[in-house]
């Protein structure tokens, strides 16, 4: 492949798909057309003459050559964010971090660990963004993210199947935590028994083919009475807070709780583990994200205790 027959607006574009896993979405993240998508890979692929990306029902997949040109598309995209950096007049070298989070690192977890970050390495500055696990494996693999904190569930498994395998590293491993208005009587004691749970009003997400019904406590024998939907973390507490209802959470969330909110163990019945992964391609990291790397192990550490 002659990389001087590329233009920088096809490599964009591979590089979007890549990471978003579908052409409309890389279309609607880019502002083009579904059509202009599909024509700049079409040029891609006649020029490198192989199929870079894998056409499924479910999306795309990027396939070995895809690969090869991932990576040497992401060089010549970050050399040219540095030449127009130097154009602009700002420092050429500058020591950023991108970091991809799942909603429950982004309350407590990923700040803690940005502000000791400043305190001890104030030259490094994070980028960070929110995603699911798809979507920031993608990006690890894309070169769009250096780390990406991930969430996993029983039974554990490695968050996609590509090759070269992931770097993955366990933070932490802890049971749900119950938060429950601290009005309320299951509050009352040290922690929570799981017969009390039956009957109970429950604030849980919005169901999707990945999870159902999170925030409603695992392996109860009863369907539950789901009064209030939320997805957003904070406001899940704040409708506890206000005796809407109980919802489980992660323990890494527990210092998160506003006022009017307990968080309790619960004792008998399942106990569901969640995992905190901290993920990056198995090249080695750059000082500044290793330096972000050890913060958030530490993070976890000093969050990683019974409440």
């Amino acid at each position: 492949m002659d990389f001087t027959d590329v233009s920088l607006t096809a490599l964009r574009v591979f590089r979007a798909v890549a990471e978003q896993g579908t052409f409309t979405a890389a279309a609607n993240s880019l502002g083009y057309t579904q059509s202009a998508v599909s024509r700049q890979i079409a040029s891609l692929e006649r020029l490198a003459g192989a199929e870079l990306l894998e056409r499924r029902r479910d999306g795309v997949r990027v396939t070995a050559a895809g690969h090869l040109v991932l990576r040497r598309a992401t060089a010549v995209l970050d050399q040219i964010d540095v030449t127009a950096r130097e154009l602009s007049g700002l420092p050429a070298q500058v020591a950023t971090v991108r970091v991809g989070w799942f909603p429950s690192a982004g309350g407590v977890l990923l700040p803690k660990a940005i502000a000791a970050l400043r305190q001890n390495h104030p030259e490094v500055t994070v980028v960070s963004r929110e995603g699911s696990t798809p979507a920031l494996v993608r990006a690890l693999r894309a070169g769009s993210l250096d780390l990406a904190l991930l969430g996993s569930t029983p039974p554990f498994r490695p968050p996609d199947t590509e090759s070269p395998a992931l770097i993955l590293r366990t933070l932490t491993e802890r049971s749900l935590y119950l938060a429950v208005p601290a009005a309320h009587p299951l509050a009352r004691g040290d922690y929570i028994d799981v017969a009390d749970l039956r009957g109970r009003r429950w604030i849980a997400g919005p169901t999707t083919n990945d999870d159902t019904l999170m925030g409603v406590w695992p392996g109860l024998d009863e369907r539950p009475d789901i009064a209030h939907t939320a997805r957003d973390w904070l406001a899940k507490l704040q409708l506890v807070a206000a005796g809407c209802g109980l919802t489980t959470i992660p323990a890494i969330l527990a210092a998160a709780a506003p006022p009017g909110v307990r968080v309790l163990p619960v004792r008998g019945g399942p106990q569901e583990q969640r995992r905190l992964l901290l993920a990056h391609l198995p090249s080695a990291l750059s000082d500044a994200a290793a330096c972000l790397a050890d913060a958030l192990r530490a993070a976890a550490i000093a969050l990683d205790v019974p409440r």
